[in-house]
């Protein structure tokens, strides 16, 4: 059977209409003829929203009872049965109720989609997982409703829904999306123009990228060379001089005029010595295209400008920006150097912007290095000197200068042989002294024409023209393949150069590493393949590219790194001279990967250490605050048994009173020194449910007296999804806290106001306050700020606080209070049960 296909309608924020357009779509399907059912829509009261039901099959929910309450969540047992063609499926990231047939609705999605059901759908962007911490910085609000990106990116289609920030709100202030009552807080908080911007930016660069993998995979599945400027791309080609960083900065700054704009930095390390580029230059290079936000590549070429111009066109480049040529004028006469060549051959989907710069002219210091690899056209110019060159030199001299003279002759025709031997290598300037020797036999020796020699002088002559020819085609030769050796050397040195360089420096990830493998030798993807045994099977530790190799065996390319790891590449096969540098970078891999599990076994050595400070701080906490309220109650006790003392009622009451008063204080102090022990330890297990607050936070202020504590909990303030329990631990210790440093006669205000998704509870106090700089600090455990008097507490009581409100999915901050003082705000998630009155300030199930 066909898996589905998954529609999502994307949001930047709550009311923007995904459920309306998707809605629409339904009704456009039915007229079609499509089987489409309603699943799962969630119309929250809204008119507009609510009519757009009309005409549709909705499949029955299913009830489920929890904590006394009865809910409704998608019955996907009835959808399966159903079988329709199309499921309408709202609010993707939902968490279902306890009991459901899966935890999350998108695993409903994936039964529905396995079963050959198409799934329409809805997704707001800060609910996408790896979006949490962004949407937080942004809205100051944690979202406990998440999506992995993976199952939003696997969809079919996926369509943005946009509404500018003016207009959402004024939707908002019309009462299209929250009830009258929450307009004004929503307004205020999580619908300020500000978040709304952000929110909206995230979306569309979320679906610009999403769009941009749709592309690279159509391009590569139909084999598209040509270049679509969908998107502005702008190539820099380096060369390590110091005219490398106007250029990185020129093109960034061309960069920012096109929306999503990029920038990558190419350097290419040509065979044949084409640049003598600084590593160190190269570096600050690097750095700087990564500040601008760009990526800096390395990419080995024979050619400089076919490399350049593949590598552009095979990452979709838009635009190209080199800098003016630093050779001389006169240098131009060897050709017309990198910048020309690329704008000649670039076509017309490519621009190209060459930029002046103040090392324009000034030439390039050392000699352009020549030597290299014969390639093909090379050779055969050789051959073609070699053998055809004497021919023309014989016709020339024979009809325009008859009488120079054997000498004369015997140089011009070694000239020809060295020019053989530096285009074509050794065996065409052998054929050219052979050649050249038979023309001058024949042609320039008496008696001419004949293949006799009559003056034994130029015997001789003729037989050291050949011994010179064949030496100098020798020397040449042999100069050349030293000259391609060294710059052959020099570009290794270079790449391992950066390699060494990124992997001291701890820069690299294994992946990135990898990628850099595949870039620079041409190849379709690269794996770093383990295994504990010889006879284990191999396991991947980290591979890019398209179907990386799963077995050495199976690769183009393999290099064993030890006894149980090999670098595996697939594309090509390498030459013998490349596994070199190939070797090198197995053998960093090997390092990168041993660092990364390294960090990873430090990580874990930093949680003990900071679990064996803490035991020592308990020790010490233990050794005098757990000690003065025992000693108390010893003293109290020890009084009340003695035998020559008549102690008054007054007197008997007081010592029980002292001895209350030093338990109450133990077992508080034990009480936090256990909830830190487990917060510690990770063994806090929150038990989430719907509560309302005033259930919650008047039992929290026991322990305070009773004219210490103002309290506002509005009546209409929604439900909270929490453990009650590690609710009221938190507010009890934030609550005892403020008490013990408010001003006498300053009661603590305690007050509660919902906003947006989220409710805040205000514990204001009046007491010295805390300045900026300290304010995270009074947060750790076992600290104690200012003149605290030792025996007022061990230090746990705002550490246990923020311990318990993290875990139920809250935050806790410091604030200043305006007047002298500090409040702390204790942020709670809004309940998002379907039957609540206040579902709709919940951004996880509106549209």
């Amino acid at each position: 059977m066909a898996r589905g296909k998954l529609r999502i309608y994307l949001g930047a924020a709550p009311g923007v209409g995904k459920t309306y357009a998707m809605l629409s779509e339904a009704h456009r399907r039915i007229e079609r003829g499509t089987d489409c059912v309603v699943a799962f829509v969630e119309h929250h009261h809204r008119p507009r929203t609510e009519v757009m039901l009309h005409g549709l099959e909705e499949i029955p929910r299913m009830e489920l009872e929890y904590r006394g309450g009865v809910f409704t969540e998608m019955d996907v047992d009835a959808v399966l049965a159903r079988q329709p063609e199309v499921a309408l499926v709202d609010e993707l990231p939902h968490t279902n109720i306890p009991g459901s047939r899966n935890t999350k609705r998108w695993q409903d999605v994936e039964e529905l989609l396995a079963a050959g059901i198409d799934v329409v759908s809805t997704v707001n962007i800060q609910h996408l997982e790896s979006l949490g911490d962004v949407v937080e910085s942004i809205t100051g609000v944690r979202q406990q409703e998440t999506v992995p990106d993976e199952v939003v990116r696997r969809a079919d289609q996926i369509e943005l829904v946009d509404m500018s920030p003016p207009a959402l709100r004024r939707r908002m202030a019309h009462g299209n999306i929250y009830k009258p009552d929450k307009v004004d807080a929503a307004l205020s908080n999580y619908f300020r123009p500000g978040n709304l911007t952000a929110l909206r930016e995230l979306a569309l660069l979320w679906v610009a990228d999403r769009v941009d993998e749709y592309l690279n995979e159509y391009r590569s599945e139909h084999r598209v060379s040509k270049i679509w400027g969908s998107r502005e791309r702008i190539v820099v080609g380096l060369t390590g001089g110091p005219e490398g960083r106007t250029l990185i900065r020129r093109a960034a700054r061309l960069a920012e005029k096109g929306a999503g704009g990029e920038v990558l930095a190419v350097y290419i390390s040509s065979s044949d010595g084409l640049t003598n580029a600084s590593p160190k230059e190269l570096a600050v290079q690097r750095t700087l295209v990564e500040d601008l936000g760009g990526t800096f590549h390395h990419v080995v070429g024979d050619d400089v400008s076919s490399a350049l111009l593949d590598f552009s066109r095979g990452v979709n480049a838009t635009q190209i920006v080199l800098g003016v040529s630093r050779r001389k004028g006169w240098q131009y006469v060897f050709g017309p150097g990198v910048g020309a060549t690329v704008a000649r051959d670039s076509g017309p989907d490519l621009d190209v912007h060459l930029i002046t710069h103040d090392e324009a002219g000034k030439g390039r210091g050392l000699p352009v290095s020549r030597g290299t690899r014969l390639g093909r056209s090379r050779i055969i110019w050789g051959w073609l000197v070699g053998l055809g060159g004497p021919a023309l030199l014989t016709l020339l001299l024979s009809t325009s200068a008859p009488g120079v003279g054997l000498a004369n002759d015997m140089l011009l025709f070694l000239s020809l042989t060295v020019a053989a031997a530096l285009l074509g290598g050794l065996l065409p300037a052998l054929a050219s002294a052979s050649v050249g020797s038979l023309l001058l036999n024949w042609f320039f020796t008496p008696p001419i024409h004949t293949w006799t020699i009559a003056d034994p002088e130029n015997i001789v002559a003729i037989a050291v023209f050949f011994g010179v020819a064949v030496s100098v085609a020798s020397v040449v030769d042999l100069a050349a393949r030293r000259t391609h050796q060294a710059a052959r050397l020099r570009a290794e040195s270079e790449i391992l150069s950066f390699l060494a360089g990124n992997v001291l420096r701890g820069e690299t990830s294994l992946e990135a590493l990898l990628e850099r493998v595949r870039e620079t030798f041409g190849m379709e993807s690269a794996a770093l393949l383990e295994r504990e045994s010889d006879v284990a099977p191999w396991t991947c530790a980290g591979s890019v590219g398209p179907r990386p190799p799963v077995f050495p065996e199976n690769a183009d390319v393999d290099v064993p790194v030890g006894d149980h790891m090999a670098l595996a590449l697939s594309g090509r096969v390498l030459p013998a001279e490349d596994r070199r540098v190939l070797a090198a970078f197995a053998a960093q891999s090997a390092v990168v990967l041993d660092r990364q599990r390294l960090q990873s076994e430090a990580d874990q050595a930093k949680e003990l250490a900071e679990g064996n400070r803490i035991r020592t701080a308990l020790l010490a906490a233990v050794s005098h605050d757990l000690r003065t309220p025992l000693a108390g109650i010893k003293a109290a006790v020890t009084s009340l048994r003695s035998d020559d003392v008549e102690w008054s009622e007054q007197d008997q009451a007081e010592l029980l009173e002292a001895i209350e008063e030093g338990a109450d204080r133990l077992d508080h102090l034990v009480g936090n020194l256990l909830d830190m022990s487990r917060l510690q330890t990770g063994t806090v297990t929150p038990i989430i449910r719907e509560i309302d607050l005033d259930e919650v936070v008047p039992m929290a202020l026991g322990g305070v007296p009773e004219d210490s504590v103002e309290l506002e909990i509005p009546e209409t303030l929604p439900m909270v999804a929490v453990d009650p329990g590690l609710l009221e631990r938190s507010v009890a210790n934030i609550v005892e806290n403020a008490v013990k440093y408010s001003q006498v006669g300053e009661p603590v205000l305690v007050s509660a106001s919902a906003m947006a998704d989220r409710v805040e509870v205000r514990v204001v106090d009046r007491g010295p306050g805390v300045p900026d700089e300290a304010k995270d600090r009074i947060f750790a455990p076992f600290q104690r700020y200012g003149d605290a008097p030792r025996g007022t507490g061990v230090g746990l009581g705002l550490a246990v606080a923020r311990g318990f409100a993290e875990a139920i999915g809250g935050t806790l901050n410091a604030e200043d209070t305006p007047g002298g003082g500090l409040t702390m705000v204790l942020t709670l998630p809004v309940a998002p049960g379907p039957t609540a009155d206040d579902h709709d300030l919940s951004a996880t199930t509106v549209t």
